[in-house]
């Protein structure tokens, strides 16, 4: 195309010269598409390209060589030829002072009666997709700014492929041709130039793909941009075919979870290697059905890989009724879970209940107290030297006892106070049955190997997620049973990895309450152990999934070091900006569209997709869905009876639980 074509062109006051109304830009799209139509020489492709026909196979006779000399010329021809190819061509024999034939002259000739009949193709591709709708007016690193004709604004949306008629719209895809290349870019916002009549818009680059000679598809889609259009390029809308390449998985192992927006068939995958190698999150406010899009992915993931090794921390009691029988699922009433297997700073949170400077005093005497009753274990005789936090069996009473000894000690360094504290919490303990799942008698044994294998499913025996229902621990040492948890896990792969050690995925659900920021911070461990494993997890095998509803009440660094981020509705300004800051740039368009997602949709960026992506989640079977289904008030008020026996079971319950 010509420089003339381009002179005088501008939006507003981006480009001197003449400022065009919206029949220049009309005008200057369809020269365009008029000048590829009158390009002669063979047949012009829809992306504007000049081709050869194609022409279609037909069965040529099989001769026989006659015997004789060859000449070098045709010696050459022959050898040429594959050698699977067992049909040969007629040889043509040049006249006398006739040049020799070229090979193209060779190939066979198409018949002149029927016409040669175009490649078929899986779905048609409508005329709209293959003309432009706008122009290129500036180009910046990581997108630029385009303008589009509103009249092929107008014609683009009544067209019955959905990705043509979101051409241009807000979130919507577009692509640039770049020499022989397709550059896929997103659209952020749009503006009126009202000078010039057109649609302004800021687009975010995304990646770039190989034309399709012929078709003028897009395929061979990667992330990325290594050579950037001119302003003047035209801009065409991109296709769902188009969109189908982009999508398309490229031999990396994915699960499909949904169907792309705004196509109707196009699946919707995330490559399970790059989302859980990096971390992900899952964001969502309540109601938008975050907590059955946690378990359809974890769903998928378990049958792409039924011997897997999950670790789901459920603080709500919803997840048991989605994984009954494709996992285990603990609870108080099973956990077993040991209390010497508690480090120092965990027996601190549930033995110390003092401040400040008593506090420090109350960890001296209880360190002090602690190792010797380690230390008085048989297994501590057969090891040698241990230290505080070693994970060795004791008996409470013996740290008791140690207690009472030192308290009785002429020369100890403070009154009583302390010793008094520290043994009334443990007898405590003892005496209250809520604590009875970890606070046992029974649970001296060395049960370390067997409770880490029923945990982190090892073997999995075709139930690779074990959901740990913390509903019904007690609130003030709820933090500290999902620092024990958390910190197995990471305990386990350090120790472990010498050893061939299988990748372990810890999903926190609500996991704002135990990795809050810094003005909600309490001190607990286990927001220190979780933000650890967000910023070294991945280099020993573990990877971390964060489910939440407050974002911005997260730490600040641990939503950055998740690769990918999928998010549904927020309807929080500040989790708004908080999600905003961690996702891409190429994202920013994808982000204006979060507060006015429906239920069960997301926008995906990061690691574990191609492109940030607009995803309509597929419906889960009754049987695998969370026990997270709000209550219909009016139809269950509607139908009294049998309350009197609800409070009667209510009340028992409650009783025997402390």
């Amino acid at each position: 195309m010509d420089k003339g074509n381009f002179r005088g062109f501008g939006g507003g006051s981006h480009m001197e010269g003449e400022q065009p109304g919206a029949r220049s830009l009309r005008d200057r799209i369809r020269r365009s598409s008029e000048s590829e139509q009158s390009m002669a020489g063979g047949a012009v492709s829809r992306s504007g390209y000049v081709h050869q026909q194609p022409v279609p196979p037909e069965e040529p006779a099989v001769t026989k060589p006659e015997p004789g000399p060859v000449s070098s010329e045709q010696a050459s021809q022959q050898t040429t030829v594959h050698p699977d190819q067992q049909q040969s061509r007629p040889v043509h024999t040049p006249r006398l002072g006739e040049a020799p034939p070229r090979p193209s002259d060779l190939a066979p000739k198409p018949q002149a009666a029927p016409p040669p009949k175009p490649v078929k193709e899986d779905e048609p591709v409508s005329d709209n997709a293959l003309q432009p709708i706008g122009v290129v007016l500036e180009i910046a690193g990581s997108g630029s700014m385009i303008a589009i004709d509103l009249q092929r604004l107008t014609e683009c949306s009544q067209d019955s492929d959905p990705a043509v008629a979101m051409a241009g719209q807000v979130g919507s895809q577009i692509k640039i041709r770049v020499g022989s290349s397709w550059l896929l870019a997103s659209v952020r916002n749009q503006k009126q130039d009202r000078k010039a009549g057109t649609i302004l818009a800021n687009i975010d680059f995304l990646g770039e793909g190989i034309e399709e000679k012929l078709t003028g598809r897009l395929h061979g889609f990667r992330r990325g941009v290594t050579r950037y259009p001119v302003p003047g390029a035209m801009v065409f809308p991109a296709s769902t075919p188009d969109l189908r390449q982009v999508y398309a998985s490229d031999g990396r192992s994915a699960v499909t979870i949904g169907k792309v927006y705004p196509t109707k068939d196009i699946r919707a995958g995330i490559y399970v290697d790059a989302m859980l190698g990096k971390h992900f999150a899952l964001l969502g406010s309540t109601g938008t059905g975050k907590s059955t899009s946690a378990a359809l992915i974890l769903h998928r993931i378990c049958e792409a890989a039924p011997e897997g090794h999950i670790v789901m921390i459920d603080p709500h009691g919803e997840y048991s009724a989605a994984f009954r029988t494709t996992g285990v699922i603990l609870d108080v009433s099973n956990l077993q879970m040991p209390y010497w297997i508690m480090n120092f700073e965990e027996h601190c949170e549930v033995l110390l209940t003092s401040n400040g400077n008593e506090r420090q005093v109350d960890a001296d005497i209880l360190a002090k107290c602690l190792l010797k009753a380690r230390q008085k274990s048989r297994l501590a005789e057969t090891m040698g030297k241990i230290t505080v936090d070693s994970p060795i069996p004791y008996l409470l009473s013996d740290l008791s006892n140690e207690i009472q000894d030192q308290m009785g000690k002429l020369d100890k360094a403070t009154n009583s106070a302390p010793y008094m504290r520290i043994k009334n919490k443990l007898d405590e303990l003892k005496a209250d049955p809520r604590y009875q799942f970890m606070f046992s008698g029974m649970l001296v044994a060395d049960t370390m190997a067997d409770f880490i294998s029923k945990i982190f499913r090892m073997p999995s025996n075709g139930k690779p997620i074990s959901i740990i229902d913390v509903s019904g621990v007690p609130s003030d040492i709820t933090a500290t049973v999902v620092a024990v948890l958390s910190r197995l896990v990471f305990d386990f792969a350090i120790w472990g990895r010498d050893e061939k050690t299988t990748p372990i995925l810890l999903v926190c659900e609500e996991a704002h309450r135990y990795v809050p920021s810094e003005k909600n911070a309490d001190g607990n461990s286990v927001g220190i152990i979780l933000g650890r494993i967000a910023k070294e997890g991945r280099k020993y095998g573990i990877s971390l999934g964060l489910i939440t509803q407050r974002p911005s009440d997260l730490a600040e660094g641990v939503l950055s070091q998740c690769g990918t981020i999928i998010s549904m509705r927020l309807n929080n300004d500040r989790d708004q900006e908080f999600v905003r800051a961690a996702m891409p740039e190429g994202a920013r368009g994808f982000l204006d569209a979060i507060p006015a997602l429906r239920n069960r949709e997301c926008i995906i960026c990061g690691e574990g997709v191609a492109i940030p992506i607009r995803v309509s989640f597929d419906n889960l079977e009754e049987i695998k869905r969370p026990a997270s289904e709000d209550p219909s008030f009016i139809e269950m008020w509607n139908n009294p009876g049998g309350e009197e026996d609800i409070v009667l079971r209510t009340v028992q319950r409650w009783r025997s639980q402390g």
